[in-house]
């Protein structure tokens, strides 16, 4: 467990624990409506958090009957233009188990992150995932949408809109990661 695991002062808590199962079990859902099958689904998380929210939805949709789909996480550091770039490019997309990451190709690839802001990881990720294969049909699922992007795209699932200012933060947590599930808003001082 990280020094993250404590509740954030006196920040509001937006999700508790239920929040979130109730929440991925919903999201589970929508992708189970959307893509019946689940046949060539592939969930692709963000690190750090978009990863074990990847693996919950996936365990959600076995617990629905579905097959669990693969799961893969997807750094997109190189692609981004907002921070500096690594020297040394690596693999993009990783299976999270150790084994070799899914075959993108002609795939249904959802790229799960947990709070969607500007707008520039996911279009980093996108880049990314291109470089990786061509998916027939990428769609985002987020935790958290909190507004403010900077860039044309929208979340396809999205577990709670949370209406912010911009110089909020929203501070995600799973229990994989952080020992406690949930989700707090830290305002911006004026």
């Amino acid at each position: 467990m990280t020094g993250l695991a404590q509740p954030l002062d006196d920040s509001p808590q937006l999700l508790d624990a239920g929040a979130v199962q109730r929440i991925t079990l919903r999201l589970a859902h929508e992708i189970a409506e959307r893509h019946p099958t689940l046949g060539g689904v592939v969930l692709v998380g963000i690190p750090t958090r978009g990863v074990p929210l990847a693996r919950v939805v996936a365990r959600q949709l076995a617990s629905l009957g579905h097959p669990a789909p693969p799961v893969a996480a997807l750094d997109p550091s190189a692609h981004r233009d907002d921070r500096p770039r690594p020297a040394t490019p690596h693999s993009a997309l990783y299976d999270v188990d150790g084994g070799s990451a899914p075959r993108i190709d002609g795939s249904v690839v959802i790229v799960v992150d947990d709070v969607l802001f500007t707008g520039r990881t996911l279009r980093a990720a996108l880049d990314a995932l291109v470089d990786c294969g061509r998916p027939a049909v990428v769609e985002l699922l987020t935790l958290v949408d909190r507004g403010h992007r900077e860039l044309p795209l929208r979340a396809t699932y999205v577990g709670k809109n949370v209406p912010t200012a911009s110089g909020d933060r929203v501070f995600v947590r799973l229990r994989e990661v952080d020992g406690v599930d949930g989700a707090w808003l830290r305002r911006s001082v004026p």
